[in-house]
């Protein structure tokens, strides 16, 4: 028998430990009636000091990996939109005071987020969902370079990053 370990106060912060520059920043949305509407990126929130240069969305299918990814030259910043998603961030930067850290986060449409993932931290995100596509878009501080792409992969499964997405939702 394993006892759970607190791993949120009791106002909700988390007190896991947290790869230098990954920010979150949860994404409220605003309902009525009608619907609801949610910000996705202002630069008046000071979330991020580079300014916004180019967007995308991207779709995952239920129980689709999509990682592990790379960038050596931009910022990721992620609005986590639809679907249950769960993105794992690791640490591989030389250097880095968080070499080698592994953290993992489950994001919903319940619990919309901002996240930076800095460049130099590998990602992977996972449609933990079962039956719905999971959407998110991204803000990256750089735009998509056709021809000399700053993208760098791995396979779901290797030996540098210490987590399996076929597993269970834990990776362990």
């Amino acid at each position: 028998m394993k006892k759970d370990a607190a791993s949120v106060t009791s106002e909700g912060k988390p007190l896991a430990r947290r790869i230098v520059g990954v920010e979150i920043r949860p994404l409220r949305p605003q309902e009525d009636e009608r619907g609801d509407i949610t910000e996705l990126y202002n630069p008046e929130w000071g979330y991020h000091p580079l300014p916004m240069v180019y967007a995308y969305r991207c779709l995952i299918r239920p129980g689709k990996i999509k990682g592990w990814q790379m960038h050596k030259l931009q910022d990721d910043r992620i609005a986590v939109l639809d679907g249950v998603m769960t993105w794992a961030l690791f640490d591989d930067r030389e250097g880095s005071a968080t070499r080698g850290l592994l953290n993992v986060f489950t994001f919903s449409e319940r619990n919309r987020a901002l996240i930076t993932v800095p460049a130099g931290v590998w990602h992977a995100v996972k449609n933990t969902g079962t039956t719905t596509d999971a959407v998110f878009v991204n803000f990256p501080t750089r735009a998509y370079n056709h021809a000399d792409p700053d993208k760098y992969r791995l396979p779901s499964k290797n030996d540098l990053i210490p987590f399996d997405f076929t597993r269970d939702a834990t990776g362990w």
